[in-house]
Formats: structure tokens, sequence, C-alpha cells
């Protein structure tokens, strides 16, 4: 089982195939199991990597470091010891958040970042929900994950693919809760702007967790960023419908191409 030592904790990652590269991150409190829709389609013509960010799956769970500076620094040094060559970074719900960062603190680490289901701003519009989260989340996580992670899936869902997460969820270390907590002071929109990087937002129509105004909003401050909607689905699209997300990310990944950067 690949695992890399950096910054006090141990992460998992996995690494297949060739050409160019892809990150994938994955949300809150699940692990890179989440991108195994993706895979078998992607490595065919990509270097895919997968990792566990720190506190979640299959990497180790400190209780120190889990913030959103931490994390992008573990994937700095993830980036580095496996010479990726300027990935783009595809990241579910929080792990869009880290995806952003990084193409604003390492543009030239990256060729490009594909948020999906991001929460951006949202949660720090909404600071008495957040709180009651994390204080619901130490009084009785098992019953709080269970209740939630249902609406994080557009109705008709199969049950066992939201039992899986819910399970995934509770795996992963308690010390994670604090990003939860952290997350009313992060807002992204002044520095995107700036974005060195393109950047192309994909959402789920139905995401009851994050409204679909946020990546819109997000998207129009960020100059040649754009939107791809997938109908029908919620807050996990690449679980959810998986062939049609993967046609999306084709889309945005040929968007992405210098050829295309260069007539954009």
């Amino acid at each position: 089982m690949p695992g890399l030592d950096v910054n006090g904790t141990t992460l998992h990652y996995e690494d297949e195939g060739t050409g160019p590269a892809l990150l994938f991150l994955h949300g809150w409190g699940t692990s890179g199991r989440t991108w195994g829709a993706q895979l078998p389609d992607f490595v065919r013509d990509h270097r895919v990597v997968t990792v566990d960010w720190r506190g979640c799956g299959r990497s180790t769970h400190p209780a120190h470091g889990n913030s959103v500076a931490e994390v992008v620094g573990d994937l700095v040094a993830l980036i580095g010891a496996l010479r990726l060559d300027r990935p783009v970074v595809v990241g579910s719900s929080i792990g869009g958040s880290f995806a952003t960062e990084l193409g604003v603190q390492h543009p030239g680490l990256i060729r490009g970042v594909i948020p999906v289901g991001a929460p951006g701003y949202w949660p720090s519009t909404q600071p008495r929900a957040q709180a009651e989260l994390v204080a619901n989340l130490r009084r009785d996580r098992a019953g709080t994950v269970a209740a939630w992670v249902p609406g994080w899936y557009a109705p008709g869902t199969a049950p066992a693919l939201i039992d899986w997460t819910v399970r995934q969820i509770l795996d992963s270390g308690v010390y994670i809760d604090e990003h939860q907590a952290a997350a009313v002071g992060y807002d992204p929109r002044p520095a995107l702007p700036g974005l060195q990087v393109p950047i192309h937002y994909i959402h789920g129509e139905l995401d009851a967790a994050i409204p679909l105004e946020v990546p819109r909003t997000c998207a129009a401050l960020t100059p040649g960023a754009e939107v791809s909607v997938i109908a029908g689905v919620g807050h996990m699209p690449h679980q959810e419908t998986p062939d049609r997300f993967n046609a999306a990310l084709r889309t945005a990944l040929a968007r992405m191409t210098p050829a295309a950067l260069a007539t954009a």
C-alpha cells in the first residue's frame, strides 16, 4: 500500500496510468475510493493519482494539522515527491476548496482546477448552521452523519451508496471536524479575480448542500471560468451518474489544453 510520509502524517495514494496528470481529491471524511468510477476511463490516457488526505481513509488520522493550509501543504509535497507534471486538480466538495487554494497559492505547480460541488464561500454565510453541525458531531457523531449524508444525494440514489459514504466518514478521524468549524472563516472570492490557472466548476443541478449560485458566483469573479451543470444529480455527481460526470470532466479537461487556452 503506497504511502508518503509528509508534514507529520502519512498519506495513502494510488498512482496509475501515463499521460497528462490528474490529481483527484475527495470530500470531507471519505477517501480516494470515491473516484472508483472515474479510474477505468481516465487511466487509459492520463496519469491518475488519488490520495486520501490527512485524517481520512487509509491515511493516518493525526490530531493536529487539520486545516486548509496544512492539507494544501501536504498536496504540494505530494506533487513534488511523485514528480507530477502540472496536474489538473479535481476536487469534490471541500476537496474543491483545496484544489482552488492550490491554484491561488501555487499556480506554477498545476495546470488547472476543477471543483465538483465545492462549497466556496457558502459555509461562511451559514455560521449558525456550521456551529450546530460541529456541536452535533461532538454529541452524536454517528447519528448526525447518518441523518446528514442522505441529503448529499439526489432522490432515488441507491441506499448502498449512501450507507457506504456514511461508513467512510465514521471510519475517518474525528479531528477532521476542525474543517467544519473553520469553514465559516473561508471565503475564496477575494482571490478569484487574480487566479492564474484555468478553473472549471462542475455542479449537480439538485445539490442541496451547496446551491448552484455558489459556483456561478465564483465563476463570475474569475476571468475565463466556466460552469458545467449536470442535471438530476446532487452533491456527488461523480458517484451518482459516473458516465455523465466523466463526459463533463473530459469536456472541462479539453478546454484546459494549451491549444484551447490559446484560442480562448
